[in-house]
């Protein structure tokens, strides 16, 4: 799948600096799940092994509930 985000990175999680970037996901030829980030000319392929890739599915699950959650306190 392709994404296209404006990510808020840079000195941390909270911080808010406007990078516009693709990301794409998708499985390699080599068994891997890849997350493919593009940024202002920077491309960044990051590879997983299926568990890892599972690791870091539910790590996004748990702070999506829990941004939910801050948001309707």
């Amino acid at each position: 799948k392709h994404f296209k985000y404006i990510w808020y990175i840079i000195m941390g999680i909270n911080s808010e600096v406007e990078i516009e970037a693709n990301l794409q996901i998708g499985p390699t030829s080599d068994g891997m799940v890849r997350l493919f980030i593009e940024a202002k000319g920077i491309e960044v392929p990051l590879d997983f092994d299926p568990e890892e890739a599972d690791e870091i599915a539910e790590e996004i699950r748990s702070a999506a509930a829990s941004a939910r959650a801050s948001i309707r306190k």
